[in-house]
């Protein structure tokens, strides 16, 4: 389900179809169901608190001796992230999560985009719905939306799809950016998995080593403004809606959606223009399980232009048929990539990151 606006020319209906298809990634598919049978927990564990964007401050057992690696190959870096052990039939809420885990960028240049797989110890692939998700968050820089908030660069959940790469553009890093990783798993089908890593392969360009790129900033507009994202999804109908406000002026190049199961609509409005920038419509099936969203292109205006100071409200609607309320059972996020008129204001976001003990990381795997 896409729509492409513009013309179709050779170059630029390339162009606008590799554009697409990056979009088209940028969603985060919706968390499987999962069942509440208890793990065993007589593993060795300490307990934790989760207090990022899309946890919502869930308290969880924390799982033991995940880490993270990382290998350069060429113009391509993997991120690896584990073992983690995965109990069939077990909930996010029953399983051990990981600690949020720390990788610093070791080249100067643009990451290009994300490609995540789960493997097992083997190099096996597992099913990517025992991902809930995982979100890389940038810590030298403050979100442009959200400057309360670490800027949320790539995300990802069980549907494991690629952020393709996007000519002409990158997302700019510094050598020793640290980008916080934080990871929660479920496993709610018939099979336990041992020894799982989530590998994350992100291509880069190394600055001054080619041509310059346009830098491009990842951005989450949410019904919870700057909030955590999850709330709870009360039975039958319902509607959620929130704001932020746009500080840069600058252009959006499209936008995809993310939700929960038994989703309707995502909208997405310029208040200040009293316009509609995008509707999105969700596609369940008959349980109302969310298949996917769509994505919206503003190609054939060169983006859709905000100007700073633009408040933009964000609408979830639900349709809730279980018959129960959802404990942190909804999300409604419009994701898209923003470029701004002046990339040299953006430097402002630029922030130390909060101080915390660094994991131990490897560069072979």
């Amino acid at each position: 389900m896409m729509k492409v606006c513009g013309s179709e020319g050779t170059h630029e209906g390339t162009t606008m179809r590799t554009i697409s298809l990056f979009f088209a990634s940028l969603l985060i598919a919706s968390s499987l169901p999962a069942q509440d049978k208890p793990a065993d927990t007589s593993m060795d564990m300490d307990h934790m608190q989760h207090g990022g964007f899309m946890q919502g401050g869930m308290h969880h057992a924390m799982a033991k001796g995940v880490k993270l690696e990382q290998k350069i190959d060429g113009h391509t870096i993997v991120v690896r992230i584990g073992p983690m052990n995965l109990p069939a039939h077990t909930s996010h809420m029953k399983m051990p999560q990981p600690a949020d885990l720390v990788w610093q960028i070791p080249v100067d240049g643009w990451l290009l985009g994300y490609s995540p797989k789960l493997v097992d110890a083997g190099g096996n692939e597992v099913p990517g719905r025992v991902l809930h998700h995982t979100a890389f968050w940038n810590e030298n820089r403050a979100d442009f939306l959200c400057p309360n908030k670490e800027e949320h660069i790539f995300g990802a959940g069980g549907e494991l799809t690629n952020w393709a790469e996007v000519p002409g553009y990158g997302y700019r890093v510094e050598m020793g950016d640290k980008i916080r990783i934080e990871t929660m798993v479920h496993n709610p089908t018939d099979t336990s998995f041992d020894k799982v890593y989530l590998e994350v392969t992100i291509p880069y360009q190394q600055a001054g080593g080619g041509t310059q790129l346009k830098s491009v900033y990842p951005t989450w507009m949410d019904v919870k403004s700057c909030g955590n994202s999850a709330y709870d999804l009360p039975a039958g109908k319902s509607e959620q809606t929130g704001t932020v406000t746009v500080n840069y002026p600058g252009v959006l190049l499209g936008v995809g959606g993310h939700m929960h199961d038994y989703a309707k609509q995502l909208t997405l409005e310029d208040a200040t223009r009293k316009e509609t920038v995008a509707t999105l419509e969700a596609k369940v099936d008959d349980r109302g399980e969310l298949l996917s969203m769509p994505t919206v292109l503003f190609l054939d205006r060169g983006g859709y232009k905000f100007a700073a100071g633009d408040l933009l409200r964000v609408s979830a609607t639900y349709d809730n048929t279980s018959g129960k309320l959802l404990r942190d059972g909804a999300m409604g996020i419009v994701v898209g990539y923003f470029v701004p008129a002046d990339d040299t204001a953006m430097s402002a976001l630029r922030r130390k990151p909060a101080a915390h003990p660094m994991p131990g990381m490897s560069h072979d795997l």
